[in-house]
């Protein structure tokens, strides 16, 4: 499997409702922070939300992330918000993870960040050449792509200000897990949220942790994904990032410091 291959897999399986569900057959607690530098503001108060065309506008693009290639999130991939069916308090939680503004929105839209990297000897390799342990490492390796969904929001008034909030109490109301349904026959369970430190511009206020869902009932295999809310203004900005290979080996991994920050220099 070539480099490109993983991506697509990663790709395919990171946007939607129910992320971690859709890897099912893909197969502790930090000193998390909410960084916040001042609440609303009488400015706040007045803003007016961007409509869809501008905001899509201040979504990073191709040649904004060196290393990333960015494009569009598939729409055949992209999750509706009124199938997502869970605790209210962690829906925010699933939107977020689904390329979704946390709550109602006026305006919404979304792109993807892929990380771009050449492949190690192993991963080079055909399968034919490969052997065991090899196999595996080089099938890991090829899916050790990080791919991240970017979101953004805009809101009238205090509506930034009150999504933020939602995603941040979702955080602590929902750190001993939920489960989320979005049609299927089986909800995904989520088996913790952990708050996370967050990376990169943290804007007015910042949230990040990561989710670890359910992957096989019968061997108690999980899976982690990890996301960041930032809140510029009247927009909120979300990061959801899933890397397949890292998450089969076992290594750690983050949303993408570079992301953030090429996202924040466009909402300055």
């Amino acid at each position: 499997m070539n480099r490109s291959t993983g991506a697509r897999l990663c790709a395919t399986a990171v946007v939607g409702a129910l992320s971690l569900a859709l890897l099912t057959g893909c197969s502790d607690s930090g000193s998390g922070k909410s960084k916040r530098s001042g609440g609303g503001s009488s400015e706040q108060s007045d803003a007016k939300a961007l409509g869809k065309s501008e905001l899509s506008k201040l979504l990073i693009a191709q040649g904004d992330v060196k290393g990333y290639k960015v494009e569009p999130v598939d729409k055949e991939l992209g999750a509706e918000k009124s199938k997502l069916k869970g605790d209210d308090k962690c829906l925010p939680i699933a939107y977020v993870m689904s390329g979704l503004a946390p709550t109602d929105a006026p305006a919404e839209a979304n792109t993807m960040a892929t990380q771009e990297k050449s492949p190690t000897d192993t991963a080079s390799k055909s399968l034919e050449d490969l052997t065991g342990g090899d196999t595996s490492d080089a099938l890991s390796d090829a899916m050790s792509v990080d791919v991240t969904v970017v979101a953004l929001s805009s809101y009238d008034g205090e509506g930034a200000t009150e999504a933020f909030k939602a995603v941040s109490d979702a955080v602590e109301n929902c750190a001993g897990g939920f489960e989320i349904a979005d049609g299927s026959e089986e909800p995904a369970k989520m088996k913790k949220v952990t708050a996370e430190d967050t990376v990169g511009a943290t804007g007015d206020e910042a949230v990040a942790f990561s989710t670890t869902g359910e992957m096989d009932a019968s061997t108690g295999e999980t899976a982690t994904v990890h996301t960041q809310v930032v809140r510029h203004g009247n927009i909120v900005a979300s990061y959801f990032t899933m890397n397949l290979g890292a998450m089969i080996s076992g290594k750690d991994y983050t949303v993408p410091a570079a992301v953030v920050d090429a996202q924040a220099g466009k909402l300055k």
